[in-house]
């Protein structure tokens, strides 16, 4: 049995924090004396990592005066140019991505492994749109009256960017990569949460932009509002809760922003009599996200199932579930399952869990904090699974963001439906059977934005991934996005000639 200090490493983490701590701006780091400053937690122990600074009105107004400073130059570079300096930030981005992802284990709880993964993820999201820049173009219109009528497209601004806890790094890299490439300028808002990796990045990215095109502004709700209500902002993107989205929303509303919003979800897996039962288990287990304590937006948290194969693949499915997750230290490479990001999610878990079961569904698996005393001072719960659901309770209608999977019993399509889309949400879905009519019918009948045949979890860049509903506006991953930060403008131009 090998020594678990081999496989942990906690002991590292104090070696890759980063130096500052969360106001970066016009190409400086910054410590205004007026600033706030708040802790952050690692949620695996309860230690603490260190103390960040909260940004208000007048760190946001800075750094938004820092930003229109830069956008006239930034928006005139080369379209080639920007693309390079968008490569360079994804190289950087690869070569630290260990430390970002030690990082970010520390700070938001998922497993170290896996959030390699979020680098490359977001190093190819810059990439990607490293490679669009040329694709912004405009059209000519015929007019047959003598004049040359044609579009352009132009960056709309100064952009602003707020990230979410569940991925904090591959939020903030991979969504500064569009308005960049298009030509705006960007801050950037971390989680405060869990916002010590979008700080390193910032490090880590100094100097590879012009002063004021890239910027950062670390803090709370009130910084979030001061950002996304400020007047010479142009869009805001935000990746979050609906409350969250909402607030943006009115913030927004005065100066009519530009929004992108990619919100919460209440997403459902189908599974048909004809699936491919093994594949369906695994897939059961890998949309509901497990490893991110289902702390993902795109979770299949709503699991239907027929009648016919109900009771089989429950019990097949607690023991994929079993064999796959357990709760651990998430600085430990063996590490499947993490923790919660804070007290407050981990509250809210085991209230659902109490009103699920109140409200009469069974509690099959989970639905508590684990007895290995090594993670006795982390917010970690037991993958939960309750089953004996019906579509009206809690648990079926309301987004938990915690690793808590209810299923339901299915017989009839319609009624099926009507319990799918009986929600507020509309983000992702995922539909399980061998016939392609079911699985075309279906998919026509979900409503979601992003849908899933025989699938689940995966993203596909350059395919258009967002929300309908209240899961969000707009949709990014794709073309779609870069031409959200765009605003088109006709000319036209007489060309006759008068003698």
């Amino acid at each position: 049995m090998s020594d678990a200090s081999e496989h942990d490493l906690s002991a590292r983490v104090p070696s890759v924090l980063p130096r500052e701590r969360g106001l970066y701006w016009g190409g400086r780091w910054h410590a205004p004396a007026t600033a706030r400053s708040a802790s952050t937690i690692n949620p695996s122990t309860g230690a603490t990592l260190g103390e960040f600074l909260l940004g208000g009105e007048a760190e946001a107004d800075a750094a938004v005066q820092a930003a229109r400073a830069a956008l006239p130059a930034w928006s005139r570079t080369a379209p080639l140019e920007r693309a390079r300096r968008l490569r360079e930030a994804a190289r950087r981005l690869r070569e630290h991505s260990a430390d970002l992802a030690l990082i970010d284990a520390a700070d938001c709880g998922n497993p170290v492994r896996a959030m390699l993964m979020d680098a490359e993820l977001a190093a190819a999201q810059l990439e990607y749109f490293a490679g669009l820049v040329l694709e912004l173009k405009g059209e000519t219109l015929p007019t047959a009256n003598g004049s040359l009528n044609y579009t352009v497209r132009e960056p709309v601004g100064v952009v602003v960017r707020i990230c979410a806890f569940n991925h904090p790094f591959m939020f903030a890299a991979g969504k500064i990569a569009a308005p960049l490439a298009a030509g705006n300028t960007v801050i950037v808002k971390p989680p405060e949460q869990a916002p010590l990796s979008t700080i390193r990045l910032f490090e880590l990215l100094d100097g590879i932009f012009p002063p004021g095109v890239l910027n950062c502004v670390s803090g709370d709700r009130e910084t979030g509002a001061a950002l996304a209500s400020h007047p010479d902002v142009a869009a805001v993107g935000i990746i979050g809760s609906v409350a969250a989205g909402k607030a943006v929303l009115r913030a927004s509303a005065d100066t009519m922003k530009r929004t992108v919003l990619e919100l919460g979800g209440k997403n459902a897996m189908i599974i048909h009599p004809d699936a491919d039962f093994d594949a369906a288990v695994d897939g059961a287990v890998r949309g509901m996200n497990f490893t991110w304590c289902g702390q993902s937006c795109g979770s299949t948290s709503r699991l239907f199932l027929h009648e016919s194969l109900h009771d089989r693949f429950v019990d097949a499915l607690l023991a994929r579930l079993h064999a796959a997750h357990r709760p651990g230290l998430a600085t430990d490479m063996r590490t499947t399952m993490g923790a919660l990001v804070n007290r407050a999610q981990y509250d809210r878990t085991l209230h659902y869990v109490d009103v699920g079961r109140a409200d009469g569904a069974t509690l099959a698996a989970g639905g508590r904090h684990p007895d290995d005393p090594a993670l006795a001072n982390g917010f970690f719960v037991e993958p939960t699974v309750f089953v004996d659901v019906t579509p009206s309770m809690r648990i079926a209608q309301e987004e938990i963001f915690g690793p808590v999977l209810s299923v339901l019993r299915w017989r009839d399509e319609d009624a099926l439906f009507d319990a799918v889309n009986g929600v507020p949400y509309g983000l992702t879905g995922s539909i399980w059977t061998r016939d392609l009519q079911t699985a075309h019918r279906n998919a026509a009948r979900l409503q979601a934005g992003y849908v899933w045949v025989n699938d689940c979890s995966a993203h596909i860049l350059g395919a258009p991934f967002g929300g309908i509903k209240q899961s969000g506006l707009g949709r990014e991953e794709s073309k779609d996005e870069l031409f959200e930060f765009t605003h088109v403008k006709n000319v036209n131009l007489n060309v006759k000639l008068h003698g």
